[in-house]
Parts: structure tokens; C-alpha cells; sequence
């Protein structure tokens, strides 16, 4: 059952314009004040990939937390993980204002924020704050808009993150920044990887760094993404980011521009997942994102090919104990079919999701 404070706090959210609800919601962690007892450790819900030990598969994705405000906070409602950013090497203020649009029928949002955030400078200092206290903390990397060179800043992100995160993001699939999922293309993404894993060679760092990919790909661009993947020896993936599809939407905010969240990218998200576990194989690092909003959204996901997950937008409808029951769902389904480890579900759906086409 939901507990109280998830209970009121969204209708008193919701009477608030959405970024206003967000910095409320990050003070309200910033606080210190426990909004929900964490779930005590699952044994059974640890994975180990990419050289770090996760204590639950659940992460909270980039986009929340995206100046290293409250990864800690986070980390203590029961995430298993934590992703900041994503972070730009000089603050930008992002697109105009109204920007995020709350689609309730459709339990999705909207946003064309375009990454706004306070630079690296101000993530440096926080994380750097926090160095030692242990939990993943991940680092979401962009590119500030008006940058000549994109893959620069990519290159000034791993250099500057590589110290103190657990892992990289690379975000190349945002779609409120003109141009930014050009670099999807082969031949630019070839380029790019090369300077990334070169600028973290530069650091004497063994931080695993994931590109993070969008869900509106075609077949052979996801082939030639998973090519790249694997020959510039990238250590995971995260699929996937917003869509800018609206099929089936019922909300009159649905015609807003940008990247949708949410429930209705769950199924382009899985289907995404599925088709790069195949190419990928099964050894390979990735993380699934889109929809997660329950324990048994994450549990497809993992049966679909992932070997984490991440949510978002699920929080904002659900309330912030989502995470910790979540986790003692997943722990009460492993208990009920007798299982020893959670990583025993990943792949059980996976030839279901990759046959379904793309749309």
C-alpha cells in the first residue's frame, strides 16, 4: 500500500507548476529529513556488472538530480544507484520557460528542458563534498548548446568526473538540443567514442563509462551503434532516453515538443532493450529506462535484457516511497519462485521483445 506521505504529497505537488514541484522535491531532500524508511538490504537483489557491485537492481536516472544536489538523499529512499546530471561544462540556463508539461491521463510527462544546469564547476564541488561515503553515484556528461565542439566537452566531462564517479553517462540522445543525436550517427559516434575512451585513458581512471542511447532508432542504426559499442570497448549501455513519439496519447499536453516519459515509452523502450541485448550479447553491461513504475515494470525490463534499471517519471506519479516498495516487491517475488539471485530473471522474455518490430 502507498504510505501517507505519497498519498498527499501529490495532489499538493501537483497544484504547482512542475519545475516548482522539482525544487521543492529537491529541498525537501536536501532537508535531511527521512521522507521514507529505505528497505533493509536484499542479498538477493544484488548484481555485480562493469567491475561495481549494485546492492538493488533500481537506479534513479539522470534528469532528477542533475546538479549533484541529493544523490545521497536518493541513495537512502532505496535506490540501488543514483545517476546526476546531466552536467555541462559551463552552466547553461536551458530552453524557455514552460518547458516540463505533467500528461496525468497518459501518467507521462514531457520536457524540453535542454539541459539546464549549473556546469561542471558546481557538481565538481558537491561530489567532491561527498567523496568517501560510498553508494554508485553515476555522472550524466553533455554538451552545453553553443559549444564549436561538442565531443570536447564530452572529453572535458570524462576528465573532470572520472575521479569521483562511480560510472559515466555519455548522453547523446537528448532531443532538446539541436543537433545533440547527430552524434548517434556511425560515423560521428565512431569519432566521439574514440575521444571519450581516450580522455579517460588521459586520467589513469578505470571508470566504466555507458553511452546512452534514444528509443527512436531504426534497426540498422541500432546495428551500427552496437558495433561501435563493442569496438571502442565501451563498458555499458542505457537505453533509452525520451521519445518524441506520441502514439495513443489521451492528454491535451500530448502536442508539447520534446522528449515524452513514462508509462507509454515502455514498450518502445523494452523492444529497444531487447534488440541491443542480441546484438550485444549477453556479457555486455546495459541498463533499461522508460516506464518503470512498479516492481513488476522491472521486472520485464530485466527479463527483456537489463541488467539494472532506472526510473523517473514513475516517481513523480507514485510518490517518493516508489523505490523502496519496488525493492520489497522484487525481493517477495524472488522469495516466492525460490530464487537466489535476481540476475536468474534477466533474458527469461528476451526473444518476445526483440521480435517485436520497432513501429
Amino acid at each position: 500500500m502507498k504510505r501517507l506521505l505519497d498519498t498527499i504529497s501529490r495532489p499538493f505537488l501537483f497544484a504547482l507548476d512542475p519545475e516548482r514541484a522539482h525544487a521543492l522535491s529537491i529541498a525537501a531532500l536536501k532537508s535531511g529529513v527521512p521522507l521514507c524508511p529505505a528497505p533493509s538490504a536484499r542479498p538477493r537483489l544484488a548484481v555485480e556488472i562493469a567491475g561495481l557491485h549494485f546492492p538493488n537492481p533500481l537506479g534513479m536516472a539522470a534528469g532528477f538530480d542533475k546538479n549533484a544536489e541529493v544523490p545521497d538523499a536518493l541513495l537512502s529512499l532505496g535506490f540501488g544507484f543514483a545517476e546526476c546530471g546531466t552536467v555541462t561544462p559551463k552552466p547553461q540556463s536551458g530552453n524557455p520557460k514552460p518547458r516540463i508539461f505533467r500528461l496525468p491521463d497518459d501518467r507521462a510527462v514531457i520536457n524540453r528542458l535542454g539541459f539546464n544546469n549549473e556546469g561542471h564547476e558546481a557538481a565538481l564541488r558537491r561530489l567532491s563534498a561527498r567523496a568517501g561515503r560510498g553508494g554508485i553515484v553515476g555522472i550524466n556528461i553533455g554538451a552545453n548548446r553553443d559549444s564549436p565542439d561538442r565531443m570536447a566537452d564530452y572529453e572535458e566531462g570524462v576528465k573532470t568526473f572520472a575521479p569521483l564517479a562511480s560510472y559515466l553517462a555519455v548522453n547523446i540522445s537528448s532531443p532538446n538540443t539541436t543537433g545533440l543525436r547527430a552524434l548517434q550517427g556511425r560515423e560521428s559516434l565512431a569519432e566521439l567514442l574514440d575521444r571519450v575512451m581516450q580522455a579517460r585513458a588521459a586520467t589513469e581512471s578505470e571508470v566504466p563509462v555507458f553511452l546512452k542511447i534514444a528509443p527512436d532508432l531504426s534497426e540498422e542504426e541500432l546495428s551500427d551503434i552496437a558495433g561501435e559499442l563493442t569496438a571502442k570497448g565501451m563498458d555499458g549501455l542505457i537505453v533509452s532516453n525520451t521519445t518524441l513519439a506520441r502514439e495513443g496519447l489521451q492528454s491535451t499536453a500530448a502536442r508539447e515538443t520534446g522528449g515524452l516519459s513514462g508509462t507509454p515509452l515502455f514498450e518502445r523502450s523494452t523492444i529497444v532493450l531487447a534488440k541491443m541485448r542480441q546484438l550485444l550479447g549477453p556479457a555486455f553491461p546495459i541498463i533499461g529506462v522508460g516506464g518503470v513504475n512498479s516492481a513488476e515494470t522491472a521486472i520485464e525490463k530485466i527479463r527483456a535484457g537489463a541488467d539494472l534499471v532506472q526510473l523517473y517519471t514513475g516517481m513523480i506519479y507514485e510518490g517518493p516511497g516508489l523505490p523502496a516498495r519496488i525493492i520489497e516487491a522484487l525481493d517477495s517475488h524472488m522469495a516466492a519462485e525460490g530464487r537466489a539471485s535476481i540476475t536468474e530473471l534477466r533474458d527469461r522474455h528476451l526473444d518476445k521483445w526483440a521480435a517485436r518490430p520497432l513501429g
